[in-house]
């Protein structure tokens, strides 16, 4: 967690820059499909180390593969929610399950169904720690008065620690800190 809190503050205004960004093109639709596409594979980047630029998100090779991006969500999403359908617990197992298949997808051009059925294999043993580091970043979201705050802080610290696991669970080489 600590690593993911360092490359979180080394890279936190071009993240939070990007997450402005992001937000900001809620209202035009077909640019949001590909800066919603480039925040989701941020984590690549920082992966690799590299210090990114906010307008980064708006480079067209991300609208490039929505259709593929779409479709992979729709499945996540279904599977999910069949899933927590069972009382819940069982949707957030998926979810944390599935969680890498994104990032798959564009790092290592898998086709969809590899994507999740790899994301299960690389989160299998770890989805408790996963949900616990996730846990610890929520948390202080339900504290009244500093949760809006916090969650500028939270943007890029959530894709410093979803890289970070990527990285360890992918067998890549590790980021260094």
């Amino acid at each position: 967690m600590s690593n993911a809190f360092k490359i979180g503050l080394k890279n936190f205004l071009p993240l939070l820059g990007a997450g402005i960004l992001w937000i900001l093109t809620i209202w035009i639709p077909y640019l949001n499909v590909g800066t919603t596409i480039a925040m989701s594979t941020l984590p690549l980047a920082l992966k690799e180390g590299k210090m990114i630029s906010p307008l980064e998100i708006f480079d067209a090779k991300y609208r490039k593969y929505m259709g593929e991006f779409f479709l992979l969500i729709s499945l996540r999403g279904a599977g999910i929610s069949m899933a927590a359908l069972f009382f819940v617990i069982p949707g957030i197992v998926i979810s944390i399950a599935w969680s890498m298949a994104v990032l798959l997808l564009f790092d290592k051009n898998e086709n969809i169904i590899e994507s999740l059925k790899k994301s299960n294999e690389m989160t299998y043993g770890q989805k408790w720690t996963i949900f616990f580091v996730n846990l610890v970043l929520v948390l202080p979201l339900l504290i009244p008065f500093l949760n809006f705050i916090y969650a500028f802080i939270l943007i890029p610290v959530f894709i410093a620690a979803k890289a970070y696991i990527y990285s360890v669970l992918s067998d890549d080489k590790a980021i260094e800190t």
